[in-house]
């Protein structure tokens, strides 16, 4: 079986937003949810507890730098954290901003959606983006 996120690891194009040769963190094209982006481990190891201790540690400290940027430019209501992978054999963390308004708020994004997002708050995310790869950058390099 073909890795989806081995395919998306070799030719990110865009959505590569930072790298090193452990972690890369990746932004995802989700329209309802501008800034929803995943912490990928590079190689094929499907569990935390596969990692050692310095590369868990490694692999947070970069989710915590995403979700500390997300912060600072989006102001979102919530974070949510995920760690899923059932069909991918690397360690990922999505890291998600969460709004009132969202499609699916207060529940999951998986859940069925309460609404429909406002079209001009939509756009005034996306705007954003590029600051908040900027701050990805920035914070991951600090971290």
């Amino acid at each position: 079986m073909a890795c989806d996120l081995c395919k998306l690891l070799a030719a990110p194009g865009n959505a590569l937003i930072w790298a090193d040769d452990r972690v890369s963190v990746i932004a995802v094209d989700e329209p309802e949810y501008p800034g929803f982006t995943r912490v990928v481990w590079n190689a094929h190891v499907k569990e935390m507890t596969d990692l050692p201790s310095a590369d868990r540690t490694h692999i947070m400290n970069v989710v915590w730098a995403v979700e500390s940027a997300q912060r600072a430019v989006f102001a979102p209501e919530k974070i949510n954290l995920a760690s899923f992978g059932n069909m991918t054999p690397h360690v990922h963390w999505h890291v998600i901003p969460r709004y009132r308004d969202d499609a699916h708020f207060p529940n999951p994004t998986w859940a069925v959606a309460e609404r429909t997002s406002p079209v001009e708050v939509l756009a005034a995310r996306r705007a954003l983006l590029p600051a908040l790869r900027a701050a990805i950058v920035e914070k991951v390099k600090a971290s």
